[in-house]
Formats: C-alpha cells, sequence, structure tokens
C-alpha cells in the first residue's frame, strides 16, 4: 500500500499476466534465454580464468618472478647482488643464473634455452627438484658436465639418462682452421616435467660453473632470479634492486616476459564474452516480444489509467517497472545457477566421464586433465549488471509505446 503507484501496477501486471497463456509463455522464455546467458557465460569466464591461473601458476612454478640482468657484459659482482636482493624484505629468495641459447644434438637436433644454475640455491626461485621424473638435480655437480633436459625436449632428441648430447652455442673460438662455434658434450643426468610446454620442449639445465667454463665467462653470471612474496610487486622490486646496484642493467618481470601469451588469453576471455552476450541479448529480445504484447493486450487498461490521472511518464514506467522485474528473476537465477554450475563443473566432468565410459582429457594428450574454474566476484557483478541494462533497455521501447497510447482511440470500440 506504500509502493508508488507506477509500481504496484507493474508488479500486479507481472502476476496477471499469467492471465494470457501465450504472452506468460514469452515472458517465462525471456527469464530463461536472461538465466541461461547468464549461467553460462558465469560458468565460462570461470574456467578460462582457472586456465589462465594453471597456466599462469605452471610458468612460475619454473620461472622467477623477476630478473635483474647485466647488460652488454656479465654480471661479476652477482654475491653483492644476491645479498642485496635477500634483504629485501619482499624477496622470498635470489639466486644467479646463467642462459644461452644453443643447439642440442642428441639422435635428432632441437634448439634450447641452457640455463645455468647452482643446484643448491635454485630451490630458492623455482621448484625444479620437486619436477624431476628421473634423476635428481644434485647430479648437476661442478666439473660433471651433466644436463637435465625437459621431458619433450628429451623425447625429441631421443636421448635418456646416461645418453650423450651435444651443445652447440653460438660463442665462436678462433682456431687455424677459422672460427667455429663453441661445442661441448654433456651428459643427461636427469629429465624433468613441468607441465608447460615452453619448459619440458625448450629448456635445459646444467651447472652454472660448467656453463661459465664453456663460455668463458670467468666468475660472471647473466643475473639474478627473484622469488616475491608478492608477484604483483616484481617489476618494482626488480628496478630497485637495479638501481641500488648502479651501472646498466636490464630488469624484467613475469608478465613482461610473457606478455604475448598473457595478452592472447586476455583478448580470447573478452571475445568468448562478447559472444556469450549474444545468449542474454535473445532473452532480451525476447522481452522485447513480450512487452510490446502486453502492451497490446492492455490498452483498455491503459486508457482507464489515463483517464483516472497517471500521466504518460507514469504509464512508462510501470512497464518499465515490470519489464526489468523479469530481467531481474532472470539475471538472479542465472547468477545462481552460474556460481552452482561452476562449483560443481569437475564432479559433473567425472560423472560424464563415467557415463560414457571415456576420459575427456587424457593425461596422454593434455598437459590439465581437469577442468580448472576460477570464479572471480568482479566478473560475476559485471556479467549481472550487463543482464541488468540489457533487460532494462528492452524495456523502453515498449514502455515508450505504452505511454503513447491515446485514450480515446483505445476505448472506442470497448
Amino acid at each position: 500500500m506504500f509502493k508508488p503507484i507506477p509500481v504496484a501496477i507493474g508488479l500486479r501486471y507481472l502476476r496477471a499476466k499469467r492471465r494470457n497463456g501465450f504472452i506468460s509463455f514469452i515472458s517465462l522464455a525471456s527469464i530463461a534465454g536472461i538465466a541461461l546467458g547468464v549461467t553460462a557465460l558465469i560458468t565460462t569466464l570461470a574456467v578460462m580464468s582457472g586456465f589462465q591461473r594453471e597456466i599462469r601458476d605452471r610458468m612460475l612454478q619454473m620461472a622467477a618472478h623477476a630478473t635483474v640482468s647485466a647488460y652488454g657484459e656479465p654480471l661479476t659482482d652477482w654475491q653483492t647482488a644476491v645479498n642485496q636482493a635477500i634483504a629485501d624484505k619482499r624477496v622470498a629468495g635470489a639466486a644467479p643464473y646463467i642462459e644461452k641459447e644453443a643447439l642440442l644434438s642428441g639422435a635428432r637436433n632441437q634448439p634450447a634455452m641452457v640455463r645455468g644454475v647452482v643446484p643448491d640455491q635454485e630451490g630458492k626461485v623455482s621448484v625444479l627438484a620437486d619436477k624431476m621424473v628421473q634423476g635428481k638435480l644434485d647430479s648437476l655437480a661442478p666439473g660433471s658436465f651433466n644436463i637435465v633436459l625437459g621431458k619433450e625436449l628429451a623425447l625429441w632428441l631421443g636421448v635418456g639418462i646416461g645418453d650423450s648430447v651435444v651443445m652447440t652455442t653460438t660463442d665462436f673460438r678462433s682456431t687455424p682452421l677459422g672460427a667455429v662455434p663453441q661445442l661441448k658434450r654433456f651428459t643427461v643426468s636427469g629429465i624433468f616435467e613441468a607441465g608447460y610446454n615452453d619448459f619440458d620442449k625448450g629448456l635445459a639445465v646444467a651447472n652454472m660453473h660448467d656453463m661459465q667454463r664453456l663460455l668463458r665467462m670467468g666468475e660472471g653470471v647473466t643475473g639474478v632470479r627473484l622469488r616475491l612474496h608478492d608477484m604483483d610487486q616484481a617489476w618494482d622490486v626488480a628496478r630497485d634492486l637495479a638501481v641500488s646496484l648502479g651501472g646498466p642493467f636490464r630488469v624484467s618481470d613475469w608478465t613482461s616476459e610473457n606478455a604475448n601469451m598473457f595478452r592472447a588469453l586476455k583478448m580470447e576471455k573478452t571475445i568468448m564474452a562478447i559472444l556469450l552476450s549474444l545468449i542474454i541479448a535473445m532473452g532480451a529480445f525476447n522481452l522485447v516480444s513480450s512487452q510490446v504484447m502486453l502492451v497490446t493486450d492492455k490498452q483498455a487498461d491503459i486508457a482507464i489509467l489515463r483517464t483516472l490521472g497517471l500521466t504518460p511518464r507514469g504509464v512508462m514506467q510501470v512497464f518499465v517497472v515490470q519489464g526489468t522485474l523479469i530481467g531481474v528473476i532472470g539475471t538472479v537465477i542465472g547468477v545462481i545457477g552460474g556460481i552452482v554450475l561452476t562449483l560443481n563443473l569437475e564432479h559433473i566432468l567425472k560423472a560424464i566421464e563415467a557415463v560414457l565410459g571415456v576420459q575427456l582429457l587424457p593425461e596422454d594428450v593434455y598437459y590439465i586433465t581437469g577442468l580448472p574454474t576460477d570464479l572471480q566476484s568482479s566478473d560475476v557483478m559485471i556479467i549481472a549488471a550487463v543482464a541488468l541494462v540489457m533487460a532494462f533497455l528492452a524495456t523502453i521501447y515498449p514502455a515508450w509505446r505504452a505511454a503513447r497510447t491515446a485514450p480515446a482511440e483505445a476505448l472506442r470500440y470497448e
């Protein structure tokens, strides 16, 4: 009894609409369309966010959050850089490294990034030791010239534990026969599996001192790798370390080193959101149809309300309220359905596999064998807001048409 007149009439039309079965069906279809679109959009974006998180986590297990590398020449005073980095409370660990592109030759040839590390310090910046499937990281003793390969890289080279690979670098040395590339035979002492193709197929790890001897770097290294308590501060921490060390340094973090991949994932998520928003738009178009038919059905009621003093603006508000409520109901159902579906998606996948008797994501084909989800509240709120805006916009034309109803014309044949 305390509601404004347009709101009260709009709520009454929402309930009384059931007398017209066809209009009621179209309205239910509008609610179902909006709810289905919201559910599908929430679930899809949660899965895509989950895959992004899974890829990022697997990548950062092997890669540093940030690196500070010397510019133009090796970093010789790397111990000071490590000590200064560890002194920063934002840094969880720091370790020196050498990186060099090389051609590895076994039964076949394959280019790869060779990383020189100190085995007992590598655990401070990566979980490489935990990813070993054959051999141990401790086998990379100084002077042993052992090497650890990614699983896919070892398969491509056709080598296993105890086999030899020849490393060819782009550094040349002078001989009586002219300039020849640096060659060195390494023994495969371990194989790791990171679950990330760029590392499993493109990374080899050797002892840092062996790489120093091969590349004739003396006591120098490429730079220092950092692992942080908060990886979002990677750039700031690396920049502060470079400034404190003085001299020219190259600073990079995990976002800049993989900018193309993250940009592609973000664009893919955006495009998918736009495409799935069309389902919500279809529900909004159904809402337009139901509202137009409702306005036609209520011509006499509108005329009576106008003669009783309700203004055209009030008539417009009646149908805006009624249509918006349909959008709110559909959005609420869709949000609840999307959250419930997302939280139970892994169980649903297992149930489908059990019923069909197949594995939809076999381990021998896919790196990620489940459906990781990351339900972000910001995505849910944006999707709900988009659905409500679409529903509101869908009510404007029918409401405007109702406001233009002429009472005399509408009541002429009543």
